[in-house]
């Protein structure tokens, strides 16, 4: 079995104007009340009639990005980007492989929300891919 496709980010210039043309133009509920305005999109409120959908979030380039990121910034003209996530095992592991296969490390790994690790890299292609893992569980 593969690995899922579990979370994606719409990141832009505006963030509130793209928050407001995706909640417009798809229905979705997006929660952006947080201090960095990462606008959430839940899972569970917006799934297709046969319940099928993922969570995501829109939001706008940061002043200041990851410390890890190696990627352009916002003050360089940074535009954004649209990424997918996929849950993977180990984020590290996963990012060394994509290296490994010609890909390029962007970011990571992070510690985020809830103790979730994610990391971003480029296929050889340049597109954008997300990486995430949950917290080890203990017994």
């Amino acid at each position: 079995m593969g690995n899922a496709v579990v979370h994606f980010e719409v990141e832009g210039r505006d963030g509130e104007a793209l928050q407001k043309f995706y909640s417009e133009m798809f229905g979705w509920l997006i929660n952006a009340n947080n201090p960095a305005r990462y606008g959430l999109v839940s899972r569970e409120e917006n799934l297709s009639a046969e319940g099928v959908g993922i969570g995501g979030a829109v939001f706008e380039v940061p002043q200041t990005p990851s410390s890890s990121w190696r990627g352009p910034t916002r003050d360089e003209g940074y535009q954004g980007h649209v990424t997918i996530f996929v849950e993977v095992d180990d984020v590290e592991t996963a990012l060394v492989q994509a290296e490994r296969l010609g890909g390029t490390r962007l970011q990571g790994p992070d510690e985020v929300m809830g103790g979730l690790t994610m990391g971003k890299f480029s296929d050889p292609e340049g597109h954008l891919i997300g990486l995430i893992s949950k917290p080890a569980q203990t017994a």
